[in-house]
Formats: C-alpha cells, sequence, structure tokens
C-alpha cells in the first residue's frame, strides 16, 4: 500500500500524531511532512539520535507546576490553574511558545467570545505562565501581557439591598443565617469563611488566613455578626458546621443560601455580593476611608478595593458636589436655620 510517509514514520490517534517506531521504541515527531524541518528531525531517529524535547506548551506548563512556587499558590489558584492548563494543552501543547504572536492569543480569546469570563481567565492564565516562560529563558516576551478583556454579558456585581438583607435575615433559618452573618460581617471569601475556626476569635474579632493571598487578617466582629455567633451551638471545630460536627461544604452553603435568596427574591445577589456590601458599608461611612476598607477584605491593591465600594464613594462623593454647587445665600440660609434651631 503506497504511503506518503516516509519508513518508520505512522500516524496514531483520532488527532493523527506522527510517531517514529524502530528498534523497539517509539518516538513522537513534531514537525510537518515536507518541511526541511521534518526531514532533519528524520535523518537524526534513523541515526538512533532523537533531537532534542522541543519546547512547547505542554512542556512550559510541566515546568511550572514542578517549581516550588507551584506550592506556594492557594489550592483554589491551583485547581483553576490546572482547568486552564488543560485547555491550553489540548489547543495548543505541542506550540513552541517562543512562536506565539499577539494576534494568535487574540484569536483564541474570540473563539470563546461565547463565554467571556472564562475567556479571559484563560487568557490570564496563559499570560501567567508565559511571565514564568520569560523567567527561564523560553520566550523572550509575554504576548499575551496586555490582551484586550471580552466584556463580560453578566451585570457586575452589586451590594445587596437593604431591603434584601433585613429579608433574608427574617427568613433563614439559624444555618444559613450563620453562613449569611459571617460573610457579610466579615467581608471575606466564601472559603476563608467556611474555614473559620473556634479558635480563631480573639478579643472581639476573628483572625484570617486568606486563601488566595495568604495574607493575615484581623477583623473585629460586628455586632450583627457576634449577636449570631453567640447563639451558635459549637457543633465542631469549624465555626459554620452540621449538626454532626463536620465542616459544611461550598456547595451545601450555596444551596442554604440559595433556597433563601429565591424564597426572598434576591436571585441577583449571589454569596460574593456580600463582599462587595460589606465594602460598600464601609465606604459609606463618615470619616472612612479606601485603607478602612482594604483593613477588612485585605485587598492588597487599591484599585480592586475600589472596585468593591465604588458605588458608596461614588454616592458620597455626589453628595460632597451637590453641597459645594449651592450658592452663598443657600448656604447662607441653612447656616442661619440651623443656628436658630439650635437656640
Amino acid at each position: 500500500m503506497k504511503r506518503d510517509l516516509p519508513a518508520y514514520v505512522y500516524r496514531k490517534g483520532q488527532k493523527g500524531y506522527l510517531y517514529f517506531c524502530r528498534w523497539k521504541t517509539t518516538q513522537r515527531m513534531y514537525e510537518q511532512p515536507g518541511t526541511a524541518e521534518f526531514a532533519a528531525e528524520y535523518a537524526l531517529l534513523m541515526r538512533g539520535r532523537p533531537p532534542a524535547p522541543k519546547r512547547t506548551i505542554k512542556g512550559l506548563i510541566q515546568k511550572y507546576v514542578s517549581d516550588p512556587g507551584w506550592l506556594e499558590l492557594a489550592y483554589n489558584t491551583r485547581k483553576s490553574y490546572g482547568r486552564h492548563f488543560k485547555y491550553l494543552e489540548d489547543v495548543a501543547g505541542n506550540i513552541d511558545p517562543a512562536t506565539l504572536r499577539t494576534a494568535h492569543i487574540y484569536e483564541m480569546r474570540d473563539a470563546l467570545r461565547d463565554t467571556p469570563t472564562d475567556a479571559n481567565r484563560k487568557i490570564g492564565v496563559l499570560s501567567t505562565l508565559l511571565n514564568y516562560g520569560r523567567r527561564i529563558g523560553w520566550v523572550e516576551r509575554n504576548v499575551a501581557e496586555k490582551i484586550e478583556k471580552l466584556k463580560g454579558k453578566k451585570p457586575e456585581r452589586e451590594p445587596w439591598p437593604t431591603d434584601k438583607i433585613k429579608a433574608f435575615r427574617k427568613a433563614a433559618a439559624p444555618l444559613p443565617r450563620l453562613i449569611f452573618e459571617m460573610l457579610l460581617g466579615t467581608g471575606q471569601r466564601i472559603g476563608d469563611v467556611l474555614k473559620m475556626r473556634w479558635s480563631d476569635i480573639e478579643d472581639g474579632g476573628i483572625w484570617v488566613r486568606q486563601q488566595k493571598t495568604g495574607h493575615g487578617i484581623f477583623v473585629p466582629l460586628t455586632d450583627a455578626l457576634a449577636g449570631a455567633i453567640d447563639k451558635t451551638t459549637r457543633d465542631g471545630d469549624t465555626i459554620i458546621a452540621q449538626p454532626n460536627g463536620k465542616p459544611v461544604s461550598y456547595s451545601f452553603a450555596h444551596k442554604l443560601v440559595m433556597d433563601v435568596r429565591v424564597k426572598i427574591g434576591a436571585e441577583a445577589w449571589d454569596i460574593h455580593s456580600l463582599r462587595h456590601s460589606a465594602a460598600a458599608e464601609i465606604a459609606s461611612l463618615p470619616g472612612m476611608t479606601i485603607e478602612h476598607v482594604m483593613a477588612i477584605t485585605g485587598h492588597t491593591s487599591e484599585q480592586m478595593a475600589r472596585h468593591y465600594s465604588r458605588r458608596a464613594d461614588m454616592r458620597s462623593k455626589a453628595r460632597e458636589a451637590q453641597r459645594a454647587r449651592r450658592t452663598p445665600d443657600e448656604r447662607k440660609e441653612k447656616i442661619e436655620t440651623t443656628s436658630e434651631t439650635s437656640d
């Protein structure tokens, strides 16, 4: 049977990858038949000298996850990266990262335009990977670094309205109410809240070790949170626990909170929106600054902290602006009215 490949070279698998099979050994081939690179690779294999391993996206991923810095990342971060690494291996695993160009990254992004959030995260993970590649000398520059993000289809998260917070507190059973108060009162992520232990409570507050950042922060308890904790029985080591003492999983916590959200018509505000609510509440109080917000949320970036508290900050600034617009007569009238009231 006539073959379009030289001796000992075969296509295998559904994707038709090329392999050199001779002397009881099998060697994957990466170059395309008919090219000078393929001829050179084939010649080396025929002499019994396999070519040096080619640098690929898959190989770069393997080096990245073998680096000591990988284990320093939070567990959830490694889990998320792993999912995106699997995608990168599937679509570009055999590509030399040094050959990537900005146009290729935009093509990858646009191929995922139906899921913009996921697309942006994959490009972000690729950028992290290429930064590592630059550090170890595999690439000269990170072509995924300044890729414009796709706009999400979902509306941006907003803080819980006051009436929905009241409705949740009224409708919730003790366990979902405790989860709710822990999220709102501490302003932390659900993963960190579920890991909080009774032993973390100290001097009217709670010590938090954030999984995402690795930072330790102290969060004083609000009156509402302190009251909810006082009413909670110690069923286990974690503050939020099942009746049998076992910790509550994320999926179970999500279901408990979601059931109440549906009941009160608050589907538009999810668990993470409570973190926005805490930041917005702090930002709206007199004398509070972005540093106060960061002290509770644990953000090290002012830009990200402002993202959480932007509405309250905007409202405060708008009120200041409108007060400044009063005419001298209006300001004088207000002062006189205040003086008369005091008398």
